[in-house]
């Protein structure tokens, strides 16, 4: 009989664990940033000047039979000239893909970066994509420069409307972060399960129910309170932001404590799927409202019910018709040869439901929703089988492409100077804070099954996550006519960076507070 000795396991050294940032990385950044601004910058800081200052330079020997007046050169032309010359000399490539690409380099590595801190401090990932946002977007603001007109990073900032110059890097990064909403809860989706969701119990049912109504009573009277002399269509959608819940955060706390299998937890997912769908038709319904608003014209009971029925009859026959759809889809895809079928039929779906919102007056992500919730393995189990893949895996790299940049872009259309200017900002994300936190507890009373732990439900349904900022930043997209006949986005820039400390407030006490229920909820269990 013969034996193999192992060697001894070495404990890991700090040398060999993952370092942390150096000097390489923020080399890196500096040099990231240090290139877009040295590089097209200066062209926009002269053309911004020559715009302003225009001065015309007379030809001296003009050709004859041309008048002297017909072609002025002017300052700003001979500089786009030299600039040509300039780049045409040095082997340089003007393509306007270029500062794109350096945003997305910029983003992404920030994003990446900031996450990794904030999971190292037991936060989610989410919360450093966004503050690393905030901090990418007043950077000139932190640091002094309150005066500049040309600020170092107002490439990355996008209209709050949505309807900037196509053709600056701001709005294409929003149109792809746009896109990559659409991914997040087609996801989000994915991992919900109509079956699964007629299954959770009354309790389930009722905490969702109750996670629309307070927050939507709680939400009109903070607007009331805080917004007076804003249209009562603001408030209707401070109620809506206020129902999203994010489950994916509380679905992650629960299997970290290895909780996920106890009834507590059932109950909190169950009733964090439910108040996901129906705070997007509240989404769909009060977006419709501020949408008939925009036209000028009074709401009326006829317009309502045919808001509120576009919305649930959206989402009941995309579940029904998409549910009978997608399996011959997936199987005619079956059939098919080369890579990547499996991806391309399921964002077939997701984004062909969510153009279809579209066409009913609905924001996409309720299509993209709904694609996700339709969609069961059985639907593309040969695909999968065949690419040796999983959907949810399958799709994860363009979720982790164009995801971050949309949490970031969030953080970076926050106005910092908001919170000086306009006093009132710190009071009305106080109140949202507050109410956010209070009218969950109020869901536990729906929790109708003896001995059941309903401050754990509460505070579970407590974080709004990457759902609530999805829900700000529709509301920051809508544009609303006002009386006399000027337009604003529902959203103004105060109200917004209120919103976003909500969001990032409640997803920050969520993990701590909701291990303590858990665990102090099992302290009299053991004890009898």
């Amino acid at each position: 009989m013969t034996y193999t000795i192992s060697p001894p396991l070495r404990p890991k050294s700090p040398q060999s664990r993952r370092p942390r940032p150096t000097y390489l990385v923020i080399g890196l950044v500096v040099m990231v940033v240090a290139s877009y601004l040295f590089g097209t910058a200066p062209r926009a800081r002269r053309a911004v000047a020559a715009d302003d200052h225009p001065t015309e330079v007379p030809r001296e020997h003009p050709a004859e039979g041309t008048e002297s007046a017909d072609a002025p050169v002017t300052e700003a032309a001979g500089s786009e000239e030299k600039d040509k010359e300039e780049e045409h000399e040095g082997g340089g490539h003007d393509s306007p893909v270029a500062p794109v690409l350096a945003a997305i380099v910029l983003l992404l590595f920030s994003a990446k970066l900031a996450g990794d801190v904030f999971e190292r401090l037991a936060m989610p990932a989410v919360l450093g994509e966004l503050f690393i946002g905030v901090v990418l977007g007043n950077l000139g603001y932190l640091l002094g420069f309150f005066n500049l007109e040309f600020t170092a990073l107002d490439f990355l900032r996008s209209s709050p409307d949505g309807h900037g110059d196509p053709h600056s890097t701001g709005y294409i990064l929003s149109i792809l972060a746009e896109i990559g909403v659409v991914l997040l809860l087609f996801e989000v989706g994915l991992e919900s399960n109509v079956r699964d969701m007629l299954k959770v119990g009354a309790s389930s049912l009722l905490v969702a129910i109750l996670g629309v109504i307070a927050p939507m009573l709680l939400g009109i009277g903070v607007g009331w309170f805080f917004l007076p002399d804003r249209p009562y269509q603001v408030w209707l959608f401070l109620g809506a932001t206020l129902c999203a819940t994010s489950v994916g955060i509380t679905a992650r706390v629960l299997k970290d404590l290895g909780r996920s299998q106890q009834r507590e937890s059932k109950i909190i997912l169950g009733a964090a799927v439910i108040d996901d769908v129906l705070g997007l038709v509240v989404l769909a319904i009060v977006s419709g409202i501020i949408k008939q608003a925009g036209t000028g014209e009074a709401l009326k009971i006829s317009a309502l019910a045919l808001i509120v029925i576009k919305a649930i009859g959206f989402l009941i026959g995309a579940v029904f018709l998409g549910g009978l759809l997608t399996r011959p889809l997936f199987r005619a895809a079956s059939y098919l040869k080369g890579h990547g079928l499996l991806v391309a039929a399921a964002l077939v779906v997701c984004f062909g439901l969510a153009y279809l919102a579209t066409l009913v007056s609905l924001a996409p992500i309720v299509g993209a929703f709904a694609g996700g919730l339709i969609l069961e393995h059985a639907h593309y189990k040969d695909l999968s089988r065949r690419e040796n893949v999983e959907l949810e895996h399958a799709i994860q790299p363009l979720t982790a492409l164009l995801v971050p940049i949309f949490f970031v872009q969030m953080g970076i259309n926050v106005r910092l100077e908001q919170f000086l200017t306009n006093p009132s900002v710190w009071g009305l994300a106080a109140a949202l804070t507050i109410v956010a936190i209070i009218h969950k507890q109020v869901c536990a009373l729906g929790v109708v099954e003896p001995g059941q732990n309903r401050l754990a439900v509460g505070l579970g349904m407590i974080p709004r996550g990457e759902v609530g900022l999805i829900f700000a930043n529709e509301g920051a997209k809508l544009v609303m006519k006002s009386t006399d006949g000027t337009s604003s986005p529902v959203i103004q820039g105060s109200t917004y960076a209120a919103l976003v400390v909500m969001i990032m407030v409640t997803t920050m006490v969520t993990p701590p507070l909701l291990k303590w229920s858990l665990t102090r909820g099992d302290k009299p269990a053991e004890a009898a």
